[in-house]
């Protein structure tokens, strides 16, 4: 069975690294280019939710996890493939505990692997000045090396084989490194010809060749410079003289091995057979998925332990087949402040059969961290993630969009206003039926009367297009007019005595807390007059 289809088209170890896998591991693309955007992944902040979420235990299920929240996948089938496997995995338990073994195993030993790809060797004498230089010729990375994939297919062996395509792909994968040229070459022997380097099978008995072994310490080599030795103990006086004065042992082992032997056969290993062979496992594709599957694997156990570490209910949300985004949720939290608050307030909402949606509401009051959970859920529930809902069902999104007011740059030309309708153009063009759209303010940087007929055009164009859009606004008398036309839902954050509750309902919020925010800041109508006062 082949490997399942990766997140994206490369792995995570390519011909080209230069470094082990880390993170950040990937960046997200040009606005309309993939599900996220730049300025979309900054602002519902991914890397939040990347802590939030990541209990791998490889660097490789880092790089992966990463990865899928930077590049989500856009097929309903892949992810539900997804999330079949994270259930089979919660309902058989020694399934999991297989695999959790693995991932620790590997754990254990994939730093070793990454020495041997990465690695400089320096010789006997160098001292080493970065982590991935080693003193010695390669040899003890060249073994953990090796001996890091050669367990990690025996660990794969092992496991029960699973039901589900998914997580069935991601182990036969493993497995299946077997039945390559690498694994043939980690697993030996390994054969230096004058022209390759060669597996058992590809050595034929009537090639020429020297079988290499990962040790300075070589029966023909030591054999030939204690001979080499010998001959020059008989022929040249002054060394025998010099020999006499000397402890035998000291001539016979220790003055070939220092002078001669280590750098000759040392150097010969590490150039003609370490390096070559390490370049090797590093290009090969086979080695390349085969880490992106422990990876996925390292990925699938994170997700179950994000629920067990999530104080609230959470699920594995219905991923619906439409031609337009919906999404509805019931008691949905912010997957990241959540995780660490107890009493966090949930809220639900239904964006099924309307396209527009306005929140309301004065400063503070959570209109911003509800429209972030909203994007975050949308993008845990499309990489197969548990969402921090009770209930949830989506369509896919090809775009996340979040848009925020921005500052313009003295180099713009435009002002704030140009800014922002720069960004906003950008999003309407690139929105599809199937896009997620949610921007905070409309408008900005222009006159009341303007920003009203300018935002109009723009949420009409968004509703002709047919994209889920939300609208954070302090604008109440914008969301009036959809409203007389029976356009659009519209939710406000509660307040109870002039505190926010956190919750949303029903309705269009008339009210500002301007004053009380300016009173708690120290910088209200009051406070600047006592200010003036004490300056006189």
């Amino acid at each position: 069975m082949n490997p399942p289809t990766q997140t994206t088209s490369s792995t995570i170890l390519r011909p080209d690294s230069t470094e082990p896998p880390a993170v950040p591991s990937a960046q997200p693309d040009d606005t309309g280019k993939s599900v996220l955007d730049q300025q979309t992944f900054q602002v519902i902040e991914v890397g939040e939710l990347f802590g939030a979420l990541n209990h791998t235990t490889t660097r490789i299920g880092q790089a992966v996890l990463y990865r899928s929240l930077t590049l989500p996948p856009t097929s309903a089938a892949a992810i539900r493939e997804r999330q079949a496997a994270v259930r089979e995995l919660e309902a058989n338990p020694p399934l999991r505990e297989g695999v959790e073994r693995l991932l620790e195993g590997a754990k254990q030993r994939e730093d070793g692997f990454y020495h041997l790809v990465f690695g400089r060797f320096l010789g006997m004498v160098s001292a080493p000045a970065h982590p991935l230089e080693f003193e010695g010729y390669g040899y003890t990375q060249y073994k953990k090396g090796t001996q890091f994939m050669l367990e990690l297919v025996e660990a794969a062996d092992r496991l029960p084989t699973p039901g589900s395509p998914y997580l069935l792909g991601l182990v036969e994968g493993i497995r299946g490194f077997t039945a390559s040229r690498a694994y043939a070459l980690m697993k030996g022997p390994v054969y230096r010809s004058e022209k390759a380097l060669l597996t058992k099978a590809e050595k034929k008995w009537y090639i020429p060749a020297v079988k290499f072994r990962p040790s300075l310490f070589k029966p023909v080599g030591l054999t030939v410079a204690l001979l080499l030795l010998l001959a020059i103990l008989e022929f040249v006086p002054l060394v025998l003289d010099m020999a006499a004065s000397i402890a035998p042992v000291f001539w016979l082992f220790v003055l070939p091995i220092s002078f001669v032997y280590f750098p000759i056969v040392g150097g010969f290993d590490r150039d003609g057979c370490i390096y070559p062979l390490r370049d090797l496992f590093r290009k090969s594709p086979e080695v390349q998925q085969t880490l992106d599957a422990l990876g996925q694997l390292d990925e699938l156990v994170s997700f179950i332990r994000y629920r067990q570490h999530f104080p609230h209910p959470v699920c594995l949300p219905s991923i619906l087949d439409e031609k337009r985004h919906s999404l509805v949720v019931k008691k949905l939290r912010n997957p990241v402040l959540a995780k660490s608050s107890t009493d966090y307030v949930p809220n639900d909402i239904a964006l099924d059969s309307t396209r527009l949606c306005f929140v309301t509401g004065p400063n503070s009051g959570g209109k911003t961290a509800f429209c972030k959970s909203l994007a975050q859920t949308q993008l845990l529930a499309q990489i197969g993630a548990y969402v921090p809902a009770e209930e949830a069902a989506l369509t896919v999104a090809d775009h996340i969009f979040y848009q925020v007011p921005e500052i313009s740059h003295l180099t713009d030309g435009e002002g704030r206003f140009g800014t922002e309708l720069k960004r906003t153009k950008a999003i309407f063009l690139a929105a599809t039926p199937r896009s997620l759209v949610i921007m905070d303010e409309l408008s900005e940087g222009t006159t009341h009367e303007e920003k009203i007929e300018i935002s109009v055009s723009i949420l009409d164009g968004f509703r002709e297009k047919g994209n889920t859009t939300l609208l954070i606004t302090h604008n109440h008398e914008l969301v009036d007019r959809y409203q007389q036309q029976g356009i659009g839902l519209a939710q406000q954050v509660e307040f109870e005595n002039d505190r926010p509750t956190y919750r949303l309902i029903d309705g269009i919020s008339r009210v500002s807390h301007a004053d009380r925010i300016a009173r708690k800041i120290g910088f209200s109508r009051d406070d600047i007059a006592q200010y003036l006062s004490e300056n006189k």
